[in-house]
C-alpha cells in the first residue's frame, strides 16, 4: 500500500451499493479499505474485487485456525483480489507461518493482531501482545494491528519491533481513539470506520480526519 493519507477505511456496512458508494466518495482520502465479515457475508467475496477499483483491500477475517485451514482461507482471500489479510497471532507460529507462506506465493501481505481496540481487548490479548509482536517480526509478517484506543501500547510495541513492521491502528473516532495521538505513538496508518461511513457526508468526514493526520505528520517533521 502507498502511504499518502495514512488512513484506512473500515467499511463495516452490509449493503453492496452503499459500500461501493462510500468507497468511491472517500477514495481520495484513504489508502486502503478494510472489509470484514458483515460485508462479505452479506454480499459475497466478489465485493473485494469491486472495491479494489477505489483502493487496495485488506480482508479483516482475523484468521485463527490450524495451519491447513489458515492456508485455505488465505488462498481464497487472495484469489478474490485482497491485497492483505488480518490474522490472529495467538494461534502460534505454525498457524502464522501458513498465512505468510500463502501471502508470499501471491505477493500479498499479512497483518497480525497484537491487541484489539475494544475494552475487552485488554483482558487477555494485552498480556501476550508483546510476544505476538516479536513473533510476527521474526516470522516476516508485513505488519501489526495495535489499538488506537491505547496509544501507550502502540508506543510500547513500536519500541519492540522498531521499523521492521508497519503498524495499523483501529479504534479512531467512535471508539474514542484520536488519530493524532496514535500517529505520534508510532502508528503508520489509522483505521476509521463509523465516524466516516455513518457520517452525513462520508467524504467530508474522511477529509477532516485526513487533515488531522497530515497536521500531526507535519509537527513530527
Amino acid at each position: 500500500m502507498e502511504r499518502k493519507n495514512c488512513m484506512i477505511l473500515a467499511l463495516d456496512v452490509s449493503d453492496r451499493e452503499e459500500a461501493l458508494k462510500i468507497a468511491e466518495e472517500v477514495s481520495e482520502f484513504v489508502d486502503a479499505i478494510k472489509v470484514g465479515y458483515p460485508l462479505i457475508l452479506a454480499t459475497g467475496l466478489g465485493i473485494i474485487r469491486e472495491l479494489t477499483e477505489f483502493a487496495p483491500v485488506i480482508a479483516d477475517f482475523k484468521v485463527a485456525d490450524i495451519p491447513n485451514t489458515n492456508r485455505l482461507i488465505c488462498e481464497q482471500v487472495f484469489k478474490a483480489g485482497a491485497d492483505a489479510v488480518i490474522v490472529q497471532g495467538f494461534t502460534g507460529r505454525d498457524s502464522l507461518n501458513a498465512c505468510i507462506e500463502v501471502a508470499s506465493e501471491y505477493r500479498k501481505s499479512v497483518f497480525v493482531v497484537s491487541e484489539m481496540s475494544h475494552p475487552g481487548g485488554a483482558e487477555f490479548l494485552q498480556a501476550v501482545g508483546e510476544a505476538i509482536a516479536r513473533m510476527a517480526a521474526e516470522a516476516g509478517a508485513f505488519g501489526l494491528v495495535a489499538p488506537a484506543t491505547r496509544p501507550e501500547r502502540v508506543k510500547k510495541i513500536r519500541g519492540i519491533i522498531g521499523d521492521k513492521l508497519t503498524i495499523i491502528s483501529p479504534g479512531v473516532g467512535a471508539q474514542g481513539g484520536k488519530a493524532s495521538d496514535v500517529i505520534a505513538a508510532g502508528a503508520d496508518w489509522v483505521i476509521v470506520g463509523r465516524s466516516i461511513y455513518k457520517a452525513d457526508s462520508p467524504k467530508e468526514a474522511a477529509h477532516e480526519i485526513a487533515a488531522e493526520i497530515k497536521a500531526e505528520l507535519r509537527r513530527e517533521n
